[in-house]
């Protein structure tokens, strides 16, 4: 009988989870839609009312709504704080969402449904409608632009609490050609980025955050900080976690620069300040930064931007979960780092945001974990490194073939002997390897500067026509050419080049220190190029261009 009815129990809990997926991906933002995700179960001492406590408007009903989706241990508790929470508001379509999900869960759905209460929000919000767009016409037809941006922004908040987000964004939108300051454009983005975000339009959010910050005064530290947890957000629904845990771990902003060193003063966002907790509290500011900067983030990126960071320290004091699985994982305390992980999991994934990353994220900070432990020896026992993780030897051995595989780890597994030793480079072959290179490049830097002694030595000095060259007194007159030598812009240049080409194929090093040198009174080159040379070394038999030349030596002049 216990087997039967906890397989019965099983297939409710399945097919509850089914229907809520469905019904989370038409209306919870950020809520996931995988249907091979298990559900979910929260440590012994996780209060639901003390959770749901830390927000305000809307986002409590969609988390209290994804913890009923997900959590078949505080379904009923959390199905029936939801139907509560949705009638304090004026979203008529959330509340009927709410009895489609509590079908068979608190009773059928027309006990519970208090169509007084419709009738009534309903009205109200209808008559509230009306009466905002009369006042929006009217104020059009007096042509105050404050009036109007006004009138924009209370139909927005209208369209907002009843649940059309879309007509809300386009009042939000229109409230841009009527903004005079700075703050009315921070106020339109904020207000635009908050139902972005609900909608889980993240480019809309992400386009709006930056002309936030394109804002030609310095903005508050409570907006610096919502820009930023919204950034961040952005950043984990496209699953960059190194940029979200950027964006999550710099609470501080730049206030202004010092006289004496220019160097710019920052000043740290209280938790108290950010003011955001409609959409993400101060204590998920500190989960979503910890957890994605252990991932992502090196020891030393790691030390500087989390641990030794005094904005975000204020925030892990408000997990002191997460600020000690912090420092175990930097101090290399391994065990108790996974076992403080594997407690707040269940928390955490019942984020509605950060749930479909926990185990992705989890993965990455174990293999870092790994890799970290790993690095600093040349070989190590297999049964030591299991202990330490809390895993047996066989699970072990895979999860170092998998990062062997995929090149994280230099290493070679003995698995009769249950060792990992470290694959390092050959030193020795990388030496001689760099010995090697570095006599070529020595070898090839000294002909190119005996060339050049030997050409200045002979006075092998190239110049063009005044009428082939620049100008005289232009600063493009001279430049140095190939190998040092000083050549005039235009054909004087490709002469310079093709010249020493020739020499060096004449074989410079054969003529250059034999003492009957012979000069030549001029050379001329087919092609209208003759006279470009006034110096040349006798014995060439051939042009830069590879044509005869006529070459008049001087004994015979």
């Amino acid at each position: 009988m216990a087997g039967s009815s906890s397989s019965v129990a099983a297939m409710d809990v399945e097919e509850g989870v089914k229907f809520g997926l469905a019904e989370l991906s038409k209306s919870v933002p950020g809520g996931s839609t995988e249907e091979n995700l298990p559900p979910v179960t929260p440590s012994p001492g996780f209060d639901l009312e003390s959770y749901i406590s830390n927000y305000t408007g809307r986002t409590r009903a969609y988390r209290l709504k994804h913890i009923a989706l997900w959590c078949p241990t505080l379904q009923e508790e959390a199905l029936r704080m939801l139907l509560h929470e949705v009638q304090t508001g004026q979203n008529v379509q959330l509340y009927k969402d709410a009895l489609e999900l509590c079908r068979d869960k608190l009773g059928p759905p027309e006990k519970l449904r208090d169509q007084a209460w419709i009738d009534r929000v309903q009205e109200n919000n209808d008559k509230t409608l009306e009466k905002l767009e009369v006042d929006l016409c009217q104020h059009k037809l007096n042509s105050i632009k404050e009036k109007v941006r006004m009138g924009h922004n209370d139909l927005g908040h209208h369209h907002y609490n009843v649940g059309s987000l879309n007509e809300a964004l386009k009042c939000y939108v229109r409230t841009r050609d009527y903004g005079t300051t700075t703050k009315h454009q921070t106020d339109m983005c904020l207000n635009i980025i908050k139902v972005g975000i609900e909608m889980g339009n993240y480019s809309h959010v992400v386009n709006y955050i930056n002309k936030a910050e394109q804002a030609t005064e310095q903005l508050e530290g409570s907006v610096v900080g919502k820009l930023r947890a919204a950034s961040g957000l952005a950043h984990l629904d496209s699953s960059k976690y190194k940029q979200a845990a950027l964006k999550f771990v710099s609470m501080k902003f730049e206030v202004t620069e010092q006289q004496d060193n220019n160097r710019p003063v920052t000043k740290n966002i209280h938790p108290d300040d950010l003011a955001f907790n409609q959409v993400i509290a101060p204590q998920d500011i500190a989960i979503y930064g910890g957890l994605c900067a252990l991932a992502t983030f090196d020891r030393s990126e790691l030390s500087a931007k989390v641990i030794d960071d005094v904005a975000f320290k204020q925030f892990l004091e408000l997990v002191p979960d997460m600020r000690e699985l912090i420092f175990d994982f930097y101090g290399s305390r391994y065990s108790s780092c996974l076992a403080l992980m594997d407690k707040i999991k269940g928390d955490v994934s019942l984020d509605m945001y950060l749930g479909k990353h926990v185990e992705t994220l989890y993965d990455n900070i174990r293999s870092r974990a790994l890799i970290q432990y790993f690095t600093p020896y040349a070989s190590v026992k297999m049964p030591l490194m299991a202990q330490a993780f809390s895993t047996t030897v066989e699970d072990l051995q895979k999860e170092l073939a998998q990062l062997i595989m995929k090149k994280e780890i230099k290493a070679r597994i003995d698995s009769h002997n249950k060792i990992v030793f470290a694959s390092h480079a050959d030193q020795e072959a990388a030496t001689y390897s760099s010995a090697l290179q570095m006599g070529l490049e020595y070898e090839k830097r000294t002909a190119a500067l005996l060339l050049r002694a030997d050409l200045i030595k002979n006075d092998l000095c190239i110049r063009a026509q005044r009428g082939m060259g620049p100008p005289r007194g232009d600063p493009r007159d001279e430049d140095w050419g190939p190998f040092g030598v000083s050549v005039f812009l235009g054909w004087g240049r490709l002469l310079a080049i093709l010249t020493a080409r020739a020499l060096l194929l004449e074989g410079v090093w054969g003529w250059a220190d034999t003492a009957d040198l012979r000069y030549i009174r001029s050379v001329s080159l087919p092609g209208g190029l003759g006279g470009a040379a006034r110096h040349g070394v006798g014995g060439v038999r051939s042009s830069a261009l590879g044509a005869p030349c006529r070459a008049t030596p001087l004994d015979s002049v």
